[in-house]
């Protein structure tokens, strides 16, 4: 039963990602002041179609690691993802942290992967957590990762991680310096496509209202291209009707859009974690993905998944890699 399953969810994934484009719309705006000057690069949502592949600093940075730790993973892995259907590395590119003094978290590494992943013709997308105790700061990092460049090459789309909450308790007072950070962040960068990495609407609604209580939705609506909804169906208890991999994220999909008032809100579905997904979940997860016209999809993170799931993710992204 799981291999006709397969065959019929790979199906609608092929036909669903095989050649979509995404409108952007039409925005407009304009740098101010030395902070938000940078080159402008053709950004779009093309980078956020089919499957993506996650890394974060503790996968691959050597300042994150153990002493005497080499990381797991190194630029090399840009090809066994290409070679499995990866169309877009989602990096973490800045961190603010001690351990990354600069704003860029190791410019030669990241310089690799970005050469890696477009000799692959595969896309970059630079991802960064803000903290929101110093919006000025959260801004410059986004704005390095804008403005990072080598060899003619840049990230192919940048987008924010909401969901720390811990340096900014007062949920009212965080939300005000998520939009502030998010309204600098689109006059900084024009009419490039944003995007928005989510804590999935049914943890902040129903499983834990007071994680993020009144989240801004409306009034982020308008500042960003693309959200990435974090459904992480392996964190979700065996009771809650929320691990199948299809739930989840259909009903956190439904929800963000309704909290968006926008029925076609362009959305990347994340799954995970991915040491605990299972072939079955991964095949509930796609047909989730396609029965809310989502443009993509993938699981945090890659290090974490073993051979077998990647190759499940694979083949529900069998499309081909040039794209449109």
């Amino acid at each position: 039963m799981a291999g006709a399953i397969a065959i019929v969810v790979v199906g609608w994934l092929v036909v669903r990602f095989a050649g979509a484009e995404p409108d952007v719309g039409d925005r407009t705006g304009s740098a101010t002041g030395d902070l938000l000057a940078h080159t402008p690069f053709d950004r779009d949502l093309v980078p956020y179609e089919g499957q993506g592949a996650w890394v974060d600093v503790f996968d691959f940075a050597p300042a994150y690691q153990d002493p005497g730790q080499a990381p797991e993973i190194t630029p090399a892995v840009v090809d066994e993802m290409a070679d499995l259907g990866v169309r877009t590395l989602y990096i973490q590119a800045a961190r603010n942290d001690p351990r990354s003094p600069e704003m860029i978290v190791d410019e030669r590494l990241l310089a690799e992967f970005l050469l890696r992943a477009h000799e692959r013709d595969m896309r970059v997308v630079g991802w960064y957590l803000p903290k929101f105790a110093d919006v000025d700061a959260d801004l410059a990092h986004l704005v390095a990762m804008s403005d990072f460049e080598v060899a003619g090459h840049a990230f192919d789309g940048v987008a924010v991680d909401i969901e720390f909450t811990e340096d900014v308790p007062d949920h009212v007072e965080r939300g005000a310096r998520l939009t502030e950070l998010s309204q600098r962040q689109r006059e900084a960068t024009g009419d490039e496509a944003l995007g928005a990495i989510v804590l999935p609407p049914v943890l902040t609604e129903v499983v834990n209202p007071m994680f993020w209580p009144s989240f801004p939705w409306a009034e982020l609506a308008p500042l960003y291209d693309v959200w990435l909804p974090m459904s992480y169906w392996t964190f979700r208890s065996a009771d809650s009707g929320y691990t199948d991999g299809y739930a989840y994220n259909t009903e956190s999909t439904q929800r963000l859009r309704a909290n968006l008032d926008q029925p076609d809100a362009v959305v990347h579905g994340i799954g995970g974690i991915g040491d605990e997904v299972t072939p079955e979940t991964l095949l509930e997860f796609g047909r989730s993905l396609v029965d809310t016209g989502s443009i993509g999809g993938s699981i945090y993170d890659w290090r974490t998944m073993s051979p077998e799931n990647r190759a499940v993710m694979a083949e529900l992204f069998a499309v081909d890699l040039a794209g449109p």
